[in-house]
């Protein structure tokens, strides 16, 4: 709370030689030789509420200096400025990520059904950014386009399996429809964060032809090589270690100016997302102002509620007598 003009609560002081002067102009009401007499009457209500008119001509007079130096109550607000970053993710749907060579608490899982559980947690913490998502293994799949709508986007990855698509692995035409959707973005920063396991076996574009498109719309592709790299045990069989295509992936990442990672087992993993998440801040600024609101209103209308009251009882029979 604050006034506008403090100095005009100074009228205040001004009150007692108001009073003073009122009594002093009014004089006695009816003028007797003794009052001894007057003194022994019985009270009467009028007389006993006499100072009542005192008392509303002060708080008449009080509320109508508060409300002259207007009181203000002051509204604390703040504005949130984002530049937020558009990502897509770009995700390998080949049959390759069934291979079950990660593991939770114990349990075996298969590398989509670890990248699912990881990229969503990723996507609870980028709560002011776009994201999007594409899926791709013979043909890329569009899963969803750039959207803040993120519980609707993870309920999409979450019915994600392998053998959605022909198989195979394009990676070219992954990103260059990853690119795609991100073309038309006004965002600071846009980023694509590839995950595959394979090597790019399918599709028309290269993989490096692809990233060099995207260097030039200053789009960043980070790149992710899911696997064990190890012979993994699937019932009878042992399945020999997949091959992954570092050296093309460490070449896209290059050409966009961003980064590879490399994620044997799901704590690797974990780890990446969160070194991605720490390299693609979302810049919040927070502005904060106070707006106050004028609060003259009420006091002033509580001056003319008390002189008005005190004015009406004057002239009634709880008043002084005329001299």
């Amino acid at each position: 709370m604050r006034f506008a003009h403090p100095y005009l609560l100074l009228l205040l002081l001004l009150i007692p030689v108001l009073l003073w002067w009122r009594a002093r102009r009014r004089g006695p009401a009816v003028n007797f030789p003794d009052g001894a007499l007057l003194k022994k009457l019985p009270v009467s209500l009028a007389v006993r509420l006499q100072p009542l008119l005192t008392a509303l001509y002060v708080l008449g007079l009080a509320c109508l200096i508060v409300a002259l130096a207007r009181p203000q109550r002051g509204l604390q607000e703040s504005r949130v400025n984002t530049e937020g970053v558009d990502i897509v993710l770009l995700l390998d749907l080949s049959t390759s990520m069934e291979t079950p060579d990660f593991s939770r608490n114990g349990q075996r899982q298969t590398r989509i059904e670890s990248a699912k559980q990881v990229i969503s947690e990723f996507i609870s913490k980028r709560k002011d950014d776009r994201i999007g998502m594409v899926g791709f293994a013979a043909l890329p799949y569009s899963i969803a386009p750039l959207t803040l709508d993120h519980s609707w986007m993870v309920q999409r990855m979450d019915g994600l399996r392998t053998g959605m698509l022909e198989d195979g692995t394009a990676i070219g035409d992954g990103i260059a429809s990853a690119v795609n959707r991100l073309r038309d973005s006004k965002a600071k920063s846009r980023i694509v964060i590839l995950l595959t396991d394979g090597i790019n076996n399918r599709g028309e574009l290269k993989p490096e032809n692809a990233a060099q498109a995207a260097a030039a719309l200053g789009i960043k592709i980070y790149t992710i090589g899911i696997g064990g790299g190890m012979p993994v045990q699937q019932g009878f069989f042992t399945l020999p270690p997949q091959e992954i295509d570092e050296n093309t992936l460490k070449r896209i990442a290059e050409l966009s100016k961003a980064e590879f990672f490399r994620a044997r087992d799901l704590k690797t993993l974990e780890e990446v997302y969160d070194r991605i998440d720490k390299l693609e801040k979302t810049e919040i600024e927070m502005q904060q102002f106070t707006r106050f609101e004028e609060k003259a209103g009420g006091w002033l209308i509580a001056a003319l509620l008390f002189l008005s009251l005190e004015k009406t009882f004057s002239l009634s029979r709880f008043g002084r007598l005329p001299e």
